[in-house]
């Protein structure tokens, strides 16, 4: 019994100060504040927000559970569900054998991670078997899914192939996926065209989401957002356009427009919905800063390509070229912009890319080369490239779900302070500081909207009958601690999350143990669309 508690229910209903009763892992009655009841144990939470527990919509957490240490950086953070396998970077399905192209590709997101078989249904049935500190809502990748069928040719699939991946797909929709990924400014995914793109979400049922890392999200955003909706309007799925935003000083305040783009296909009848995170720097590969022909072949071809002299030249003349899209991570932060967070020997963390470039007396072209030959293509960066205000207006958009978007853990480094922070600060920063969200508007934002998108029934909101996953916070004093120089300190105020009722959190220190489960979508039941059935080739 949480007794006493001021109650944010996750619909986004007015806060009300109740108790919460729950029995057998759901809650069993909400009822107006009273004495505490004969026989049942008691937490006093007067003063404390009882709220659903939060639901990360943008995880890469997917190897967590092969980790021998505990991830309990969302958990501390009152996170009860992540969804994982984002941005078309999944760890299955693969190539039976697993090619040494699709492992050389996964190295660069992911720590090493150990499970047999090729399938989606055996990565899950390993991490199964492994636990989970927060329950899990898997999708599958997009990349994963062409590296497994093409491995290392980065070329349009034949009819056969595009087959063969539809089948996968069909496959790992029985086995659990919550839908499809796609990262179309990385390697694989990147090579993928719209019509492959709408030929795999025809696979998908009505319900299942498709999550997109979009082709661009500089100067050709608006382009990117319609790519998108006409995938989604093709195939009659669920959209989410994954961490939005504007990128680069020369589109400051276009979020008005890429706002405007989206409610308009909402108008079309596209189901549409956005995730983003509390922050004006981005994090992710250092090597998408490289352009697309740099990322063919395997990594002994590309890190040849970074030792070669006359390439490097040329490759300084290409980012100086501001006619092409890729660039744009660039003229977007300016190479001191670009900071360099983990890499495997953890040299130069900490340090911007015009920091390296000093240290080496070389260009920041060449730093940027000499870094990611030694480092064998591992290196993850922050990237300052948003506008404040920017952030302001999708954060406030009342279809936007909140989500940390944070790298892998067990790299070490100094990672971006999402990964630790984004929940709190959402609820300190934007609801108690800027006064941009209600507190009810905010955790509908991480609770009942997610839940209600990725078909997570019974989850999501404080209601009779409802898993007991809840999170309790103090209003008042809950704060991100994690920041740029040390991206890795929990949070404070998160005082207790209850995972289907068993507490995992306690007096914001996590209980040892791996108390979650992975989730299927509430649509399970009707199966994909059959791959041989679906439109397309």
């Amino acid at each position: 019994m949480l007794s006493g508690g001021r109650l944010v229910d996750g619909t986004g209903a007015g806060a009300r100060l109740a108790d919460v009763l729950v029995s057998g892992g759901r809650v069993t009655a909400i009822e107006p504040p009273g004495p505490p009841r004969p026989g049942w144990t008691t937490l006093p939470v007067a003063g404390l927000v009882v709220a659903p527990g939060f639901i990360d919509v943008h995880s890469h957490a997917d190897a967590s559970p092969f980790l021998a240490a505990d991830d309990v950086s969302k958990l501390s953070q009152g996170v009860t569900t992540e969804v994982v396998g984002n941005c078309g970077f999944s760890l299955a399905p693969r190539a039976p054998g697993g090619g040494s192209w699709e492992r050389q590709f996964q190295a660069r997101l992911f720590p090493e991670t150990r499970w047999s078989g090729h399938s989606f249904e055996a990565l899950q049935g390993a991490a199964d078997r492994r636990g989970y500190v927060t329950n899990m809502a898997p999708l599958v990748g997009h990349g994963a899914l062409r590296a497994a069928v093409l491995g290392e040719h980065h070329r349009a699939p034949s009819p056969a192939e595009l087959r063969a991946m539809r089948q996968l797909l069909a496959e790992s929709l029985t086995a659990g996926a919550f839908g499809l990924s796609s990262g179309l400014i990385y390697p694989p995914s990147m090579f993928g065209a719209p019509d492959e793109l709408q030929a795999l979400c025809a696979v998908l049922p009505p319900r299942a989401v498709y999550a997109t890392h979009m082709r661009d999200e500089g100067r050709g955003v608006l382009d990117a957002i319609r790519e998108a909706l006409a995938v989604a309007r093709a195939a009659g799925c669920e959209l989410e356009i994954s961490h939005h935003k504007v990128s680069g000083r020369h589109n400051w305040g276009r979020s008005r427009e890429t706002l405007a783009e989206l409610a308009r296909g909402r108008d079309e009848g596209v189901r549409v919905d956005q995730d983003a995170y509390p922050y004006c720097a981005s994090s992710t590969m250092l090597s998408v800063l490289l352009p697309p022909e740099w990322m063919r072949g395997d990594e002994g071809a590309i890190r040849a390509r970074l030792r070669d002299p006359v390439a490097v030249a040329e490759l300084e003349t290409h980012i100086g070229d501001d006619r092409d899209r890729w660039e744009s991570h660039v003229r977007a932060c300016g190479w001191d912009g670009i900071r360099i967070a983990a890499t495997p020997s953890h040299g130069w963390e900490g340090r911007s890319l015009a920091e390296v470039a000093a240290e080496l007396a070389v260009s920041p072209t060449a730093a940027l080369a000499q870094v990611l030959a030694e480092e064998g293509l591992r290196v993850q960066a922050i990237l300052w490239s948003m506008d404040e205000d920017d952030v302001l207006r999708v954060l406030a958009d009342r279809h936007t779900m909140i989500g940390s978007d944070g790298l892998p853990v067990g790299f070490g480094g100094r990672p971006h302070p999402r990964l630790w922070g984004t929940f709190p600060r959402v609820l300190s920063h934007y609801v108690r500081e800027r006064r941009l969200l209600s507190m009810e508007a905010a955790v509908h934002k991480m609770t009942g909207l997610p839940a209600r998108k990725f078909g997570l029934t019974g989850r999501g909101v404080v209601a009779v009958g409802a898993v007991a996953d809840l999170t309790v916070f103090a209003p008042d004093t809950v704060r991100d601690r994690a920041d740029f120089d040390d991206g890795t300190r929990p949070p404070e105020g998160i005082r207790w999350v209850l995972l289907a009722g068993a507490v995992a959190l306690r007096d914001g220190v996590p209980v040892p143990g791996r108390m979650g489960q992975r989730l299927r979508p509430d649509w399970a039941g009707a199966g994909p669309v059959p791959a041989q059935d679906a439109a397309g080739p």
